[in-house]
C-alpha cells in the first residue's frame, strides 16, 4: 500500500512541476507598452516596477506598474517582456537582479 501512495505522490509532483514549467505561446503580438504616470516615490528605497501586458487566455490585459522596495541584496528590476518564440510570443517574467 505504501509504495502505491509513494508512486502517486511522485507522479502528482511531476505533473505539478510540468504545469508550472509550461510556456504559453500567444499567436497574437502584444500591444504597445502603456505609458503610465508613476506618482510620487514612497521612499528613496522604492524602485518602479514597469507595468506589462499579461495574457488571460483570450486577450491581453494590462497589469499596472507599482513602486516596490527591492529584496535584500537585489538592486535592479529586470522588466517583464514578451519574446518571439515557437511561432508566437512568450512572456518572460520580470525579476530582481
Amino acid at each position: 500500500m505504501v509504495p502505491k501512495r509513494l508512486i502517486g505522490l511522485v507522479f502528482a509532483g511531476a505533473l505539478a512541476f510540468s504545469a508550472v514549467a509550461a510556456e504559453i505561446v500567444v499567436k497574437l503580438a502584444p500591444p504597445k507598452i502603456v505609458v503610465e504616470k508613476r506618482g510620487n516615490r514612497p521612499s528613496p528605497n522604492h524602485v518602479w516596477i514597469q507595468g506589462y501586458h499579461n495574457w488571460d487566455g483570450q486577450k491581453y490585459v494590462w497589469t499596472a506598474g507599482r513602486w516596490e522596495v527591492p529584496p535584500q541584496g537585489h538592486t535592479k528590476w529586470v522588466a517583464h517582456r514578451w519574446v518571439h518564440k515557437n511561432g508566437g510570443y512568450v512572456l518572460v517574467d520580470g525579476h530582481w537582479q
